[in-house]
């Protein structure tokens, strides 16, 4: 037998589920086929799983064939229904934790579960998969060597602004979620707080229609206001750090990176921008790449 059919040899008759343990099981977030053979495995093994709709998550199921019974734990309910779980799982039920899309408890439900879970010493299993924050931040070519996820924006006004300028002083890329009947109000509120700052928009992500740009903080809006259909879809959005001295001033980086792309490749002038005023060079190389693609009127 060969090493590849005995590996299938091994995933069909292999259990991946076993007795008294919680799997919390990340889902598709649009492309149905990054569901994982393991997670599909998975799923189709335990006795009951739990959804944040069952309704979404039926579908999802039905495409794959996989037939369980499903019961609805959702932010509304998971307080009143997580005693009852516990008991389960004590009892040796094996059960899997989902949500609608993505990971669980990454601004999802499950973090009441898994933290009580935890504290009963019952077993728990991460089947990993699709995360929007992370797939954006894979593709968006803003620094990734530090970030912090930082869910959903408050949705009154002056609270938005207020949070955001905490953010802009943060020293790594900062990622945020916004749905699409706030997300004008939102781009707004960054253009206006980090200006020229390097920031990424993704949506629709694995989807048909799935974008993902980066450009200037200053530029959203208009981006936005360009194509109605770009206000569609649950949106990832990428705010690059504050340079690391406190005196750095970006506004004067992206002056002097304008410059120098007049005569220098984007890596070339990024990295004579930093020297020059010690911004950040990933920040700036970002920046730049956003700059050539908006067109040489954008490096006046």
């Amino acid at each position: 037998m060969t090493r590849s059919a005995w590996v299938a040899a091994l995933n069909h008759t292999a259990a991946a589920t076993a007795p008294g343990h919680l799997y919390v099981v990340a889902t598709p977030i649009g492309n149905l086929g990054d569901l994982s053979p393991r997670a599909q495995q998975v799923l189709a093994e335990v006795d009951t799983i739990l959804a944040e709709d069952t309704r979404n998550s039926r579908q999802m199921l039905n495409h794959f064939g996989i037939s369980r019974p499903l019961l609805a734990v959702h932010e509304h309910n998971e307080g009143a229904v997580v005693d009852k779980l516990l008991h389960t799982l004590r009892e040796g039920a094996r059960l899997a934790l989902i949500s609608d899309a993505g990971t669980p408890l990454v601004s999802d439900p499950g973090f009441v579960l898994v933290r009580a879970a935890r504290a009963a010493d019952i077993p728990i299993i991460a089947i990993p998969g699709p995360c929007a924050a992370i797939a954006a931040l894979s593709i968006s070519g803003l620094p990734s060597d530090r970030f912090a996820f930082e869910g959903f924006l408050p949705a009154k006004a002056s609270a938005r602004r207020q949070r955001l300028q905490t953010l802009a002083q943060a020293g790594h890329t900062t990622i945020v979620y916004e749905s699409s009947h706030r997300i004008a109000d939102t781009l707004d509120d960054i253009a206006q707080t980090l200006g020229a700052r390097a920031v990424g928009i993704a949506r629709e992500l694995t989807k048909r229609y799935e974008q993902c740009e980066v450009m200037p903080a200053r530029d959203l809006p208009a981006w936005l206001a360009a194509d109605s259909n770009r206000s569609r879809g649950e949106f990832v959005l990428l705010l690059s750090g504050a340079p690391e001295s406190e005196g750095d001033d970006l506004g004067e980086a992206t002056r002097i990176l304008k410059l120098l792309l007049r005569e220098l490749p984007a890596s070339s002038a990024a990295k004579l921008a930093a020297d020059i005023t010690g911004a950040r060079k990933k920040e700036l190389y970002a920046l730049a790449l956003a700059l050539q693609d908006k067109g040489p009127e954008n490096t006046d």
